[in-house]
């Protein structure tokens, strides 16, 4: 996703920090109003930009859920992505970095562009609802993380994880020949 800042800042809807204002923020915050206002997630359950730490090629690199739900103990229950673009284009990526999430794997993903959405398990990929109305409440996700838990990875499975999501992500970083920043 290309994002550009658009000057000033946002509140974030759960945190309540100042962010940058950028083209997809407003959308961002939007789907954190919506999990706690219409799914009922307890606010102190949801957290923003949840980084997941790999290495591709000798170095360290990070990628962020847009929004984490975490389970009572504290690992991640489910992950959701905001994508500009095709939906189903995006599963594999946040599969693979749901897998290399720590403390433990996140069981549960979600990508949605705000009119679409896929809702599925990390481990197998299955698809579990489609559309932004059949994600499940809060309840209901928290049974769904438990059902579909997935075991650590070994080094092995950790370094293939590591270089698909490197692939998937490697080229958001650069735009026009340069280094996006903000």
């Amino acid at each position: 996703m290309h994002e550009v800042s658009l000057g000033g800042v946002i509140r974030d809807y759960l945190s309540g920090e100042l962010r940058q204002r950028a083209t997809y923020e407003d959308l961002r915050q939007a789907l954190a109003r919506f999990l706690v206002e219409e799914r009922g997630y307890p606010p102190a359950a949801l957290t923003p930009r949840y980084a997941v730490r790999y290495e591709a090629g000798g170095e360290g690199l990070s990628r962020e859920a847009d929004i984490a739900m975490l389970l009572p103990e504290g690992s991640p229950g489910m992950f959701l992505l905001f994508c500009a673009g095709q939906v189903h284009t995006y599963v594999r990526e946040m599969q693979a970095l749901a897998r290399l999430a720590l403390p433990q794997p996140c069981p549960l993903a979600v990508v949605t562009d705000m009119r679409e959405a896929e809702f599925f398990s990390v481990g197998d990929g299955c698809i579990l609802a489609k559309g932004l109305r059949a994600l499940p409440d809060y309840g209901e996700a928290l049974s769904l993380a438990r059902l579909h838990a997935l075991p650590l990875l070994h080094a092995e499975q950790r370094e293939k994880e590591s270089r698909i999501l490197h692939a998937y992500t490697g080229f958001l970083k650069a735009c026009c020949g340069e280094i996006c920043s903000f």
